[in-house]
């Protein structure tokens, strides 16, 4: 359990811990929105193309394989990123890290699976949801305190993370296999979702920067083109990246649709916020990190119980009032604005969207591997941390977009102010849309009665 969260831990902090970075970084290397928008889409684009692979490659190659290799990836990479130059040299080596996280992320939940017993996966699955969680919820806070420092050492910190996965996994960590898995890869699969995806955030980027011109408009056609060859591929090829069997369970459909909705939304709260908080209300990096510490402690502290819970009384109820109280904080957290205090302005909803996440995140995990079978628990896995990566990308490269933040507007307070509380607001319907998916489309009972049966 500590090694599969010290590896999915450093993927999730590295899609948090980089935002508190932003203003530091785009000071230093002399960004605008699009450049600052790049260092954390080109983590997520690689991260959320690559992810299916990963999980095909360790239920192929080896589960524990694929995690210490993708772990290594991801220190040679974050390496990278601290000793860029410029901002084009930390945006390719944050698609480097994208590409080692691929790897990380669905292989833990594949080896969790394996190793435990049927009657122990949903607490250590809510386990290992949590603590994973507070790895993404402690980004901020661990950002913030390495930001006063110096922004290169928020990369740094993943050197004696990764050491530690390796050493600690070739030791304890058992290899396990897929009894079913396919004799070939599905690379055409693979590079199709990577190209839709990449197309279609190069033009969600740069299209409001360039005045959508042809370049943007080629880009976005060329990623629908993509996706579209991806899905076609899958149903036709005999061994997909993604097989189509996994969605004729409603459920799990059903799941991966409210994950996106949920995800989108946190990824657009966790990038504004701390801009927020820094530019508009004057906080130090540190300072706005920690705003966030409460939601973090509260995953630590109560996601185990929340996974055991849901394997009680059934994943319909946490799934549908976790995204709406986690809604109501995001909604409350729209109205910060300058001259706020953080006990009566920032905490309560920061409470809120941490109590939210407390009760959605390990029921939506268990339930969605609890919808596949055991032998495509990598596979199903992926799937579900592609559809919560995508959404996290789609968020961060649309949304400034939506709301107006162009350019250097980010650094101007009577100007990101506006944009702040439109996307926020944005993001807390997201939140409640998740729960009306799950309203409608996950049945009432136990978490045993939506896994497949033979």
């Amino acid at each position: 359990m500590l090694v599969l969260v010290l590896a999915s831990g450093m993927a999730f902090l590295d899609g948090t811990v980089v935002n508190v970075a932003l203003p530091s970084i785009g000071a230093d290397l002399g960004a605008d929105v699009a450049g600052l928008q790049w260092t954390v889409t080109a983590y997520l684009l690689t991260l959320s193309s690559l992810i299916l692979l990963g999980g095909s490659l360790g239920d192929r190659y080896g589960r524990r394989r694929v995690l210490l290799v993708g772990a290594v990836a991801f220190a040679v990479a974050s390496a990278g990123c601290a000793l860029a130059p410029d901002v084009p040299t930390l945006v390719a080596a944050r698609a480097v890290q994208g590409v080692g996280g691929a790897l990380l992320t669905p292989g833990g939940l594949a080896v969790l699976q394996a190793s435990f017993a049927p009657q122990d996966r949903a607490r250590a699955i809510g386990t290992w949801s949590g603590l994973t969680g507070v790895a993404g919820a402690a980004g901020p806070v661990v950002g913030g305190w390495l930001v006063a420092w110096d922004w290169r050492a928020v990369f740094l910190l993943n050197l004696p993370l990764a050491a530690a996965v390796v050493v600690l996994g070739l030791r304890h960590v058992p290899e396990s296999r897929s009894p079913e898995r396919a004799p070939s890869l599905d690379v055409p699969g693979a590079v199709a979702s990577a190209v839709g995806l990449g197309g279609l955030t190069y033009a969600l980027v740069a299209g409001p920067e360039g005045g959508w011109g042809a370049p943007s408009l080629v880009a976005a056609a060329v990623g629908v083109v993509g996706l579209a060859a991806f899905v076609l591929r899958e149903r036709r090829t005999p061994h997909p990246v993604v097989p189509p069997s996994l969605f004729s369970s409603r459920v799990f459909t059903v799941v991966n649709v409210g994950t996106f909705a949920v995800y989108a939304a946190l990824g657009g709260v966790m990038l504004l916020l701390v801009l927020q908080l820094q530019v508009s209300l004057g906080w130090s990096a540190l300072a706005a990190g920690a705003a966030l510490a409460p939601s973090t402690l509260l995953l630590l502290l109560l996601s185990g119980r929340s996974g055991a819970a849901a394997a009680r009384t059934g994943p319909r109820l946490p799934l549908v009032v976790g995204p709406l109280v986690a809604a109501v904080g995001v909604a409350l957290l729209a109205g910060v604005g300058p001259g706020d205090t953080y006990p009566v302005d920032v905490l309560p909803g920061v409470l809120l969207l941490g109590a939210g996440l407390v009760v959605t995140v390990a029921p939506l995990t268990a339930t969605v591997l609890a919808a596949a079978p055991d032998a495509l628990s990598g596979t199903a896995s992926g799937v579900n941390n592609a559809v919560a990566r995508s959404a996290g990308l789609v968020a961060v490269a649309a949304l400034p977009a939506v709301v107006g933040l162009t350019g250097a507007a980010y650094a101007d307070p009577a100007l990101l102010t506006p944009a702040y509380r439109t996307a926020t607001l944005v993001c807390a319907g997201l939140l409640a849309l998740g729960a009306l998916v799950a309203l409608v489309g996950v049945p009432r009972g136990r978490l045993d009665d939506v896994a497949p049966r033979d």
